[in-house]
């Protein structure tokens, strides 16, 4: 099987669970954080493309046998069945929050439409600080993602 070539850039992540999980290593300062090892995360995507060919335990075999850290067949299965779930989810929620920014500019168009039309209560839910607060963040969330999508 070819061997893995370095590009990507990776991240510290929060430790959750007892268990650290491959391509990580705990931080010799702070135990609450985990260090990737780029090597054993590219070594892991390679692998995500050969079990297109080969069987989970042959690739579990070259995946330990390349970088040297045991991985079994069904942590390997279960490593890219949680990574593509919390990609769903995530893709999910950026989709949900798009929408939720569509219906908040529509609802303020027909709030300002009511105004004209002389509505009797001049304060709106758009003039509120709570409606501020969320268009904020909402706008803040969707340029990070659209930034680390690029």
């Amino acid at each position: 099987m070819p061997q893995p070539k370095a590009k990507e850039t990776y991240v510290p992540i929060p430790k959750i669970r007892k268990t650290i999980p491959f391509g990580y290593r705990q931080d010799e300062e702070d135990p609450n954080l985990l260090q990737p090892i780029p090597t054993e995360l590219e070594a892991l995507e390679l692998a995500k493309k050969h079990l297109k060919q080969y069987s989970s335990r042959q690739v579990a075999a070259w995946l330990t046998t390349t970088t040297g850290r045991t991985i079994s067949h069904v942590g390997l299965l279960k490593r890219i069945k949680t990574e593509r779930t919390h990609g769903r989810k995530s893709a999910t929620y950026r989709n949900l929050a798009t929408r939720l920014k569509k219906a908040l500019e529509q609802a303020e168009r027909y709030e300002e439409k009511s105004k004209r039309l002389g509505r009797e209560d001049q304060t709106g839910y758009f003039e509120s600080e709570q409606y501020s607060k969320l268009t904020e963040y909402i706008d803040s969330k969707l340029a990070r993602d659209s930034s680390s999508d690029s």
